[in-house]
Parts: C-alpha cells; structure tokens; sequence
C-alpha cells in the first residue's frame, strides 16, 4: 500500500497543481464524457492510457474480459448493464466501445474452464460461451486465444443491441458502437472493421 501512497503523494505535488482548474471545473459541472468504454479488469490494460485522455473524457466501465451480458432486466444484480443505463441515457454518449486485448485470462479460462474460479468467474464467462464455440469450430488451435478475445468482443456488441434503449440510440445516429482490442505486448490498438476484421486504428 505504501507505493500507492507515495503514488498519491506525488500526484498532490506534481500532477494536481496543473490539473486543478480541470478538476475543479468537473467538480463543478459534472462529467459529460462523449465515450464510454467497456474495458478489461486486467491491470496492464488502461483505456485513458490507450486513449490518451485525461480526467472526465472517458466512462469507463471494467469486468473480468470486457464482456457485456444481454438485455435482462430483474432483481437480480447487474453492475456492467447498470453502468450502461447510466452512460447511455443519463451522461447521453455519443460513443460506445467495447475494448478487448491480447492475453486475456477470462479469455484463457473460457477457452480451458479449468482454469475459471467457480463462485463467479465460470458463470460471468459463460456470457461469451457462444464466442467460444464459434472460434473452436474453425480456428486452429494455436490461434484460439487471439480469435476468441476478437469473437468475444463481437458477441458484446451484438448483446449492446439487445438493450432497447441503445438500439434505438444506434439507430437514429445519436450512439455509435465500436469494436476494439489492444495487444499489450506491442501497444497496436485494432478495430474492429465494417468486414468483421480487426484492423490497426
């Protein structure tokens, strides 16, 4: 905890003098971010990093392999679809993307559910079981990983569409979805092209 501290300390000192009037403009009108990402919960990946923006640009919301579940509204919990009303209807975003990476260990435990903590890793991930059995009927095994966190990220869109409130959003021009997937180990961000293809941005 103590390198977060000096983390913090430093921030107070160094990066909060510059920041300040932005900060306290936020403070005072609110966020009115024009993009929210669906991002990862994997530390090597952060979207206002990727992106190159600062405080109150982006809304971000992070879960274990950037997954979105379909339209279900109930009693029951839901963090990733909560966030989503939020973004959508309240904050009115104009973009909306969902961003995937290479190496990704929900992705790698989809594919080996060995792997996958029972409690809530296994059921949150079979979300994207469709993504999984789509990839292993064509793709060589060697390649399943990357073709899975593409096809994963494919199947979060089609279920952005099933929220009817972003559908009709997408619909009249006023939201855009975008598809995308940063591979951490060369710092190359691919989206995702009308074709299916994940191309470098």
């Amino acid at each position: 905890m103590e390198h977060l501290l000096e983390g913090y300390r430093d921030f107070r000192e160094n990066v909060w003098p510059d920041r300040r009037a932005r900060f306290e403009d936020l403070a005072a009108r609110g966020q009115r971010p024009r993009a929210m990402v669906i991002a990862c919960s994997d530390s090597r990946v952060d979207p206002a990093m990727i992106f190159g923006v600062g405080p109150g640009e982006l809304f971000v919301v992070r879960n274990v392999a950037n997954l979105v579940p379909p339209y279900a509204p109930d009693s029951s919990y839901h963090g990733t679809s909560a966030a989503l009303e939020f973004g959508v209807t309240v904050l009115e975003v104009a973009d909306l993307i969902v961003l995937g990476h290479g190496m990704c260990g929900g992705i790698r435990a989809l594919l080996d559910p060995s792997l996958a903590p029972p409690d809530f890793v296994a059921p949150w991930m079979s979300i994207a079981r469709a993504a999984r059995d789509r990839v292993l009927a064509c793709t060589p095994v060697e390649q399943a990983q990357t073709a899975c966190e593409h096809e994963a990220v494919k199947l979060s869109l089609e279920n952005l569409r099933t929220f009817p409130w972003i559908a009709a959003r997408e619909a009249s021009g006023q939201l855009r979805l975008h598809g995308a997937s940063f591979d951490i180990r060369f710092g190359v961000l691919e989206m995702l092209a009308e074709t299916g293809e994940f191309r470098p941005a």
